[in-house]
């Protein structure tokens, strides 16, 4: 039996069907609403007062928790229990970060002295990178980094780098991803090689994405350095043969043991782009903040939980009020990148169809996640939120304090439009305030009536606010951790393995397959075995028409 097939689910989805007509707007009659359903720790606040939870509601998840084993579930994945089933892996990302001397397991032995040396290798390669004691091959200072990766590889440490950019101080850093020669094309295209280092993010050194980028830039290095281009080179691997054959001298590869999954390895060598931009110290500051939220996530209380409380939250939408999708709005520039790494995060995670045990999964797994930084958002996709016929519950991310100390207003300014959005979609515009509004820009008779219908909207659209002093390495390892535990809280709930993705794999069995067919080597019988749509498809792009 799943969870959403106990009494307590049953009894949860029932309090929605009596509950679901109270507006928002109405719960807030209750005094101390915003106290209640609110939750603070190291100064970063969830509030999730303007969502239809109340305290039956809470109970009612409280005790699904329970019934889930969520306590025992944390309590496996830090201290290093195989958690991911299908893998026969631990789920460790957070020794990476932990910030204490009790040993961590697996398989009988402590992890956290290599991971310390691996931190403290990372530090001085990137330290004497910065200062100028690491030098090109020309025996230039390096001015640039690229980093070539894909999914976890790169989504992490190009998300942080970017929200970091108050902190950098360091060679600047590129991300190239995409197998898409343009991508790499226009990277290349502004930097010289005689002060470019580039680092290979590929666990096994196989990533067929990562090694074609890689082998263009190894060829644009030669063309200019010769032999002398790998002195430009690092990598983060584990696959020592295959890095050596690439030429990557042996100090300049930085290892991770297979209980860290890719998209949750910015914590450690992948994270190597962002330290060479911001530093060690700073970097060692971003570990702290997430290990800060660990030690939170551990202790705290249910309700007093920001993962806990953020996965309810997610729960509740998606499962009894039937919400596909949500959005994450961060009203910060700089978190740009974070609606696209939450996007595999969390899909990634949580995308499944299967239970623990092989099954079918019974209920919906993770929705949909999207979004993008208000306020350009609001001029995109809010009309949508608005007005929309589906319901899109909203995260919204905002700092109390900008970097910018001389753009106080424009700070002011986004301030007030983030608080607006929420409180917009939560009040709407009754028919009779837009009869109204439409009167008075001259509307009258039918045309009023129906002008009144287009100034209209039900408002009652739930959404929570992240609010932080201000984003910096601490508060980013912070939020990011907060999402990391919030996946793992929701996984368990819904009975599936958040740390596996057979999903992915037959797409990439099928592209090597396809490969001959785009490259005229394979045989006639291998096209004809196409089902009509591929075959119609490679004859168009195989031999393109004017």
């Amino acid at each position: 039996m799943t969870q959403t097939q106990t009494q307590t689910w049953q009894l949860l989805a029932q309090h929605r069907a009596q509950t679901a007509d109270v507006s928002l707007l109405s719960r807030f009659d209750a005094p101390d609403r915003f106290q209640a359903f609110s939750a603070e720790t190291d100064g970063l606040l969830l509030d999730y007062s303007k969502t239809a939870l109340d305290t039956t509601a809470l109970s009612l998840l409280e005790r699904i928790t329970a019934e889930a084993g969520l306590a025992d579930r944390i309590s496996q994945m830090f201290r290093g229990d195989k958690i991911n089933t299908t893998e026969d892996r631990a789920v460790l990302h957070t020794a990476l970060r932990a910030q204490t001397d009790e040993p961590i397991k697996v398989d009988g032995d402590d992890v956290l002295p290599a991971i310390r040396q691996t931190l403290q290798q990372m530090e001085s390669f990137a330290e004497a990178l910065r200062d100028g004691s690491i030098r090109s091959g020309t025996g230039a200072k390096f001015t640039d980094v690229i980093n070539i990766g894909i999914g976890g590889s790169d989504l992490g440490p190009a998300m942080a780098t970017l929200a970091l950019a108050p902190y950098h101080d360091g060679p600047r850093c590129h991300f190239v991803s995409n197998l898409d020669g343009a991508h790499i094309a226009d990277t290349l295209k502004g930097l010289d090689p005689q002060t470019t280092l580039v680092i290979i993010a590929s666990k096994t050194f196989t990533t067929i994405e990562t090694m074609t980028n890689a082998r263009t830039a190894l060829g644009w290095l030669r063309a200019t350095l010769g032999d002398g281009a790998s002195a430009h080179l690092a990598a983060v691997s584990t696959a020592r043969d295959k890095t050596s054959a690439f030429g990557i001298a042996p100090e300049r590869v930085f290892g991770f043991a297979d209980w860290v999954g890719g998209r949750y390895s910015l914590w450690g060598p992948v994270g190597l782009p962002i330290m060479i931009a911001i530093g060690a110290e700073n970097f060692r500051q971003f570990l702290s903040g997430a290990a800060a939220m660990d030690r939170h996530f551990r202790t705290a209380p249910f309700r007093e939980n920001l993962p806990v409380m953020l996965a309810m939250t997610g729960v509740w939408h998606h499962n009894i009020c039937g919400y596909d999708s949500r959005a994450i709005l961060p009203y910060d520039q700089r978190l740009a990148r974070f609606p696209a790494y939450l996007q595999q995060l969390d899909m990634e995670s949580n995308g499944k169809s299967v239970a623990l045990d092989g099954s079918p999964l019974p209920h919906d797994s993770g929705p949909i996640v999207w979004g993008e930084p208000g306020t350009n958002g609001q001029h995109a996709f809010y009309q949508l939120l608005h007005q929309g016929t589906r319901v899109v519950p909203a995260e919204f991310l905002i700092a109390a304090e900008a970097h910018e100390g001389d753009l106080t207003d424009h700070h002011q300014l986004l301030v007030s439009n983030c608080l607006a959005q929420s409180e917009a979609l939560m009040l709407g515009r009754a028919r009779k305030e837009a009869r109204a509004i439409a009167a008075k820009r001259g509307f009258t008779g039918d045309a009023l009536e129906q002008m009144a219908g287009h100034l209209s909207f039900t408002g009652n659209r739930p959404s929570v606010t992240l609010a932080y002093p201000k984003l910096t390495p601490f508060v980013l390892g912070q939020l990011i951790a907060l999402y990391e535990h919030r996946v793992f809280v929701e996984g368990v709930v819904w009975g599936l393995n958040s740390f596996d993705q057979w999903g992915v794999e037959l797409g990439k069995e099928l592209a090597v397959s396809l490969l001959p067919l785009v490259d005229g080597s394979a045989q006639a019988e291998a096209y004809e075995a196409k089902d009509g749509s591929t075959r119609g498809l490679l004859s168009k792009l195989t031999h393109p028409h004017p």
